[in-house]
């Protein structure tokens, strides 16, 4: 099989409940994370708050115990958590079942290695190998795995990342106001901010599966709105998760929306005071961070969307890695934790005895743009959609000084405007990212290349959405 998987995407498996993803298939994954780790030992199991997700974790989970390991249940748990308990219990693989920020209907599954880290692209092939031959793999009656639940595993994770965290002085008391989007971070977040010493706000901090607040996906229009919420009580930073707290949004009064460059350019300053070292980031991240990483002296590597766990593989000794929304410090643990990154932001603003909007004084900005593109019907010409949306830029636009290939086509020019096109890999869309010096050549771009999409789809049939437009310097 090649390394482009029939299953899995740029993270993990993820789409509609019943379509892509259905019980029979969790089943197979737990099938198949048995068989792979050896069909010993034990596999940590959680989901997030979707109406489905209890159903398909207890399914991946009896495909676990069918394939001979025990089963860890954590019950309802951010992914972090989850990432959290495998190395914590000492198991051999954890499976987390949810579809992150993706609309209610949608659900997922992400698997996780020994020592927290997502599987690699080629570990997701050989689970589906697996799949194929699941006859094979089955355990005999007294063989099978035992169920074990173990919710305490939670409260481990609050007590240990505290204790990490406690601010060595405490020059200012933030006020911090959380947004947890009906989310599984909801009883973790606000909790750890006030056992830190903060003054928090928490809004939108009940689970619900059907996200009764706003979408779970912490993008600028989806979050602005909370500006006005949260106005009359002054925070120093308005801090939002997604619906299982692998991300985190940030946005402050005086600037709005933070533009999660800004937010690891600012991690990228910190950890490069430390120490110098390697910086890894996501194709999409822009001139924020490698301005701020060539100032400080650090040395900026990028990896595919998604993938951040694959280039700390390559670079075992980098300081950390992140992509918008996402980071991942190893000090901490080889995962993305949304919880962590608001845990940090807030102890920097204590330590330092300055607001966000102070922290972030010296981070250079430029404008930018990030645009979701749905593609309505025929999303089996999707690829070649965007073959040929790639073929015409590249005979359109001349002097770049980079091309890029990682994930998409990415060009940078000496003015320091880039853009990125790629498919998502989660959904049925078009992603389209830009910088540029000044607001009219972003406009001037933007336009350019909009229109290169909407010829091709328009020749090839192809129906597209309503552009989502999130813009901002």
């Amino acid at each position: 099989m090649s390394g482009s998987s029939r299953l899995f995407g740029t993270d993990g498996i993820r789409g509609k409940y019943l379509e892509k993803v259905k019980p029979g298939l969790a089943y197979d994954i737990g099938l198949a994370v048995a068989a792979h780790v050896g069909g010993r030992g034990t596999i940590t199991i959680g989901h997030d708050i979707r109406t489905t997700s209890p159903l398909l974790a207890l399914s991946a989970g009896s495909g676990a115990m069918s394939g001979g390991t025990d089963a860890i249940f954590l019950g309802m748990v951010p992914t972090p958590v989850l990432a959290y308990s495998v190395p914590h219990t000492k198991s051999k693989a954890g499976i987390m079942i949810t579809a992150s920020h993706n609309p209610p209907p949608d659900n997922g599954i992400k698997v996780f290695q020994y020592n927290g880290m997502e599987y690699t692209e080629r570990m997701e092939d050989e689970l589906e190998r697996i799949i194929q031959v699941k006859s094979e793999v089955h355990a005999s009656w007294d063989q099978v795995g035992r169920l074990i639940n173990a919710p305490e595993i939670g409260e481990d994770y609050v007590d240990e990342l505290s204790s990490m965290m406690s601010p060595r002085t405490v020059k200012y008391v933030p006020r911090v106001y959380v947004d947890c989007s009906n989310g599984a971070a909801s009883n973790y977040t606000p909790r750890l901010l006030r056992k830190m010493g903060a003054k928090v706000f928490s809004a939108n901090c009940h689970p619900d599966g059907y996200f009764p607040a706003h979408e779970p996906e912490p993008r600028q229009d989806v979050l602005e709105p909370l500006i006005n919420v949260a106005q009359p009580l002054s925070p120093d930073v308005i801090l939002a998760h997604d619906g299982d707290a692998d991300r985190l949004s940030a946005l402050t009064i005086k600037r709005g929306f933070i533009k999660q460059d800004h937010l690891i350019a600012l991690y990228a300053k910190e950890k490069l005071l430390e120490g110098k070292g390697t910086i890894i980031v996501s194709v999409d991240v822009g001139n924020s961070v490698s301005d701020i990483v060539e100032k400080y002296g650090g040395r900026l590597v990028r990896a595919k969307l998604g993938k951040l766990h694959e280039k700390l593989l390559e670079y075992p000794g980098a300081l950390f890695a992140a992509e918008p929304w996402k980071l991942i410090d190893p000090k901490w643990g080889m995962w993305v934790d949304g919880i962590y990154q608001a845990i940090y932001l807030t102890k920097l603003m204590m330590e330092e005895g300055l607001s966000l909007d102070g922290l972030l004084s010296d981070i250079p900005c430029y404008p930018w743009a990030r645009i979701s593109i749905p593609i309505i019907n025929d999303g089996e010409k999707k690829r070649e959609l965007y073959m040929l949306i790639e073929e015409n830029i590249l005979s359109t636009f001349d002097g770049y000084k980079t091309l890029t290939k990682v994930d998409g086509i990415r060009l940078d020019f000496d003015d320091k405007t880039w853009f990125l096109i790629r498919m998502s890999g989660t959904e049925p869309k078009i992603r389209l990212y830009a910088e540029a010096p000044t607001t009219q050549k972003l406009e001037e771009l933007v336009d350019k290349l909009s229109k290169i999409i909407n010829e091709i789809s328009s020749k090839l049939g192809v129906k597209l959405g309503n552009y989502n437009v999130n813009k901002g310097t």
